[in-house]
């Protein structure tokens, strides 16, 4: 280590360590959870329509309720956590996850229940920004894109087991009105089981320093790395609706409401493939079906992103994602026999959910986590979150629709713009920041060249090709 480092870049450039991977766990337990959540609420309204006589609109509530309370959660937890500090509340999202489980689960009414799903949505609303954020603040310079995308691939695991879960308590042969019950109850336990870890995490240096305690950022970076680093300086605080980072705003938060929306034309196209394969089908039956689909197409996705991200860097990855799916929608709209061939319906299908996941599901998590200086990081990911609930929202209510008015070749040619919009709006809004320093946005121009003795290269600062909208004057 060179001693004209500070503590912050000599945090940059060590290596992944227990602390890493321990934080990895932390925060991506909540996916865990928030995937299982996802996926099981689907059986649970499928037993629970005809035991309480659910009408469509009840439904459809029930659905449409926990993504709107999503779109609370990241907007508040984004926002408090830039304001109190990102240990200070971190943990209590996963306390609105328990409780949304428990009352879900006991829930004597369809209003209760509907309290519950409120308390899950903003849980899972609230740990995007929180987890996202207080991951890539903790990660070094090199792995940043590996570490924060593992975190979230951890929602895979969750869609693997939700439905792994559902199956076996159906084969169980339970009651149905006791199985619901079990199926949401059971998303308590692993948030549960990290919030003892979330309340003990640390403060990250990045944003002690942001705040002025830059001794005790000193501190932390020595506690977790042993090693020593001269001070850092308090950076200015800037603003996130400022021309310099309004574009990039623009980007994460627009990229994350098209994949979103575009997300669930799977979702749409899954049903239509089990109507063909097994139009008479059991409940488990299907469940393991769509779990097989999943784990092939999609699980896989997570993680060669996640091994890819600092390699190909995200801009390319998320344009990649987004090209593949409107080419794999667009060939079903411009050639609607392909329906009646179901192998090649289905290859196209995972094709296009494998991409999903190796493109801009991932990389519209990871992306917000960067391009914000550290003083409104919480609150641009928690808006760029937002955004993306608001596209699943808007998914999961009009696509039916749609579907019932157009057919499934039209509703995946719309999805097909969609995407298309995704690669153009990726291209002109996005920096690339494979390998760069968070530090970087705290800097001015000048700072930045000066850094390292006169050589940012070795701070992870490459000046010759950053774009300028993340180098504030």
């Amino acid at each position: 280590m060179q001693k004209n480092h500070t503590a912050l870049q000599a945090f940059d450039e060590t290596g992944v360590s227990a602390f890493h991977w321990k934080t990895v766990l932390t925060a991506g337990m909540g996916f865990f959870t928030d995937a299982y959540d996802l996926f099981i609420i689907g059986t649970v309204t499928a037993i629970l329509a005809p035991l309480w006589h659910l009408n469509t609109l009840e439904l459809s509530t029930l659905n449409a309720t926990s993504l709107a309370a999503a779109v609370l959660g990241a907007l508040a937890f984004g926002r408090l956590m830039d304001h109190y500090g990102r240990k200070a509340i971190y943990g209590l999202e996963v306390i609105l996850l328990v409780v949304g489980a428990l009352v879900s689960a006991f829930a004597p009414s369809f209003a209760i229940l509907l309290i519950g799903r409120i308390l899950v949505g903003l849980g899972v609303g609230g740990d995007y920004p929180t987890s996202a954020v207080i991951m890539s603040e903790f990660a070094n310079r090199e792995r940043r894109g590996f570490l924060v995308t593992l975190v979230f691939a951890m929602q895979g695991l969750g869609l693997l087991v939700g439905p792994l879960v559902a199956a076996g308590l159906l084969a169980s042969h339970l009651p149905h009105a006791v199985l619901w019950r079990v199926m949401l109850g059971l998303g308590a336990l692993p948030a549960a089981a990290v919030f003892y870890l979330r309340r003990k995490i640390s403060e990250p240096p990045r944003f002690l320093v942001t705040q002025g305690h830059t001794k005790e950022a000193q501190s932390v970076v020595a506690s977790l790395t042993g090693h020593t680093a001269s001070e850092d300086a308090a950076p200015a605080k800037q603003g996130l609706f400022s021309r310099r980072y309004l574009p990039a705003l623009l980007g994460t938060a627009g990229s994350w409401f098209l994949v979103d929306v575009a997300f669930y034309g799977n979702g749409v196209s899954e049903q239509i493939i089990l109507k063909h394969l097994l139009p008479h089908a059991h409940l488990l039956t299907t469940t393991l079906v769509a779990t097989g689909i999943f784990a092939i197409a999609a699980v896989p996705g997570y993680y060669v992103a996640a091994w890819q991200m600092d390699r190909m860097g995200r801009k390319r990855i998320q344009l990649i994602g987004f090209a593949v799916m409107a080419l794999a929608y667009a060939a079903i709209f411009w050639a609607p026999g392909i329906m009646d061939e179901v192998t090649l319906f289905l290859a196209l299908y995972m094709v296009s959910f494998f991409f999903i996941e190796f493109g801009p599901n991932t990389t519209t998590f990871l992306l917000p986590t960067e391009v914000f200086p550290t003083n409104v990081r919480g609150l641009g990911h928690g808006i760029s979150a937002a955004a993306g609930k608001t596209g699943a929202a808007i998914g999961a209510f009009l696509l039916p629709l749609v579907l019932v008015k157009l057919g499934l070749p039209s509703t995946l040619g719309l999805l097909a713009l969609v995407s298309l919009a995704g690669v153009l709006l990726t291209a002109l809004t996005i920096p690339e920041m494979r390998g760069q320093s968070l530090g970087t946005l705290e800097m001015t121009h000048d700072e930045a060249r000066l850094c390292c003795g006169g050589r940012p290269e070795q701070c992870g600062i490459d000046v010759s090709h950053l774009n300028k909208s993340a180098l504030p004057e």
